[in-house]
């Protein structure tokens, strides 16, 4: 058994033995001869600490074994002072230095906010003081084009005529930022009423059967014929569908097939745009979801426009309480779905 009234404070010191040999108290002969006493205790199942057995050895006495390891503890004590707070500089230090980074994420976050709020703000008033110009150049050509304000010839019909689609365009592209900058705001609203969404995707279809024959896409309606009736807002729920289908035309090389279906189950309908068109890669689907954003961002990108049409999708659809689901494959196409109750 271990007397612990005469060792406990050695088992807080490390390397005894050589602390003794460096005192002087003992030579490394003794030391050796310590530890080799020990181990042949310790074969024996027997325990002996280094200090006892020096004193049993009468290589040191027990006042002097208790002064060095009284001075090992003190060392030992103060080193772990010193540890112990250099411990605390470095916490106070990272402490602070924390608060000083969420300071800066804070600011950094605030004048972001403040950023997106210019950002939407400008994009709201510059597409309002678009308009107003937007809309003389339109009367004016409609004037030149009838021969209101004088015969033209066909050349410069043809000319009136392709200012006229580009002033359309022009006028629908000021439409989307307005859209755009509504929904930014969260200010987006609804007008909401009952309407036949078949009978919507169906006069859809139609209307663009002309702009998809260009490409020499087949456009076609698939769905039940009887209506169905939802509660939603129509005019948003209708340029939700157009953006789909626009985009399917746009991304389908020419020669391609489009359909536009709708697919009843119990309460709900499911409306789905698909193409078998140039697909999107899985990994990017999230991207085309982004305002301002085209998964080719380069300069001499084939396909054209603002990057706002499947942000705005997403966040009419969202505001309708649904969502758009995307389903897609590089090389063979995309579909594009979202759900609506169906009124009873």
């Amino acid at each position: 058994m271990i007397d612990n009234h005469s060792i406990a404070p050695e088992v807080l010191v490390p390397r005894l033995g050589e602390s003794l040999v460096e005192k002087g108290i003992i030579s490394p002969a003794d030391l050796e001869k310590a530890l080799k006493v020990q181990r042949a205790h310790t074969q024996r199942g027997q325990s002996a600490l280094l200090g006892k057995v020096l004193v049993d050895l009468r290589l040191v006495d027990q006042p002097t074994l208790d002064r060095v390891v009284t001075e090992q503890i003190l060392q030992l004590r103060i080193a772990l002072q010193e540890k112990n707070q250099q411990l605390e500089e470095a916490n106070n230090f990272l402490e602070q230095r924390v608060q000083e980074r969420t300071a800066e994420l804070e600011q950094a976050l605030a004048k972001l906010a403040e950023l997106n709020q210019l950002k939407s703000n400008f994009v709201s008033n510059i597409s309002h003081e678009l308009r107003t110009p937007l809309t003389h150049i339109r009367g004016y050509l409609e004037l030149l084009s009838s021969g209101d304000l004088g015969q033209v010839n066909d050349e410069q019909y043809r000319s009136l005529m392709t200012m006229q689609r580009s002033t359309d365009r022009l006028e629908r592209l000021i439409e989307d930022l307005i859209l755009f900058s509504m929904a930014e705001r969260g200010t987006i609203s609804l007008h909401v009423k009952s309407f036949d969404i078949n009978q919507l995707c169906r006069d859809l279809v139609i209307a663009y059967q002309q702009r998809a024959a260009e490409h020499k896409h087949s456009l076609t309606f698939e769905g039940d014929p009887s209506p169905a009736f939802i509660q939603a807002d129509r005019e948003k729920i209708l340029w939700t569908i157009q953006q789909l289908i626009e985009n399917a035309i746009k991304f389908t090389p020419d020669g391609g097939t489009l359909l536009v279906k709708t697919i009843q189950d119990n309460h709900f309908i499911a409306v789905n745009v698909r193409d078998n068109g140039i697909g999107i890669p899985q990994e990017r689907i999230q991207e085309i979801f982004e305002p301002f954003h085209q998964l080719d961002g380069s300069s001499t990108r084939r396909y054209g426009g603002t990057g706002l049409g499947l942000a705005l999708v997403k966040k009419i659809i969202e505001a309708h309480g649904s969502m758009v689901r995307v389903d897609s494959v590089p090389g063979k196409g995309s579909s594009f779905e979202f759900t609506m109750r169906v009124l009873e």
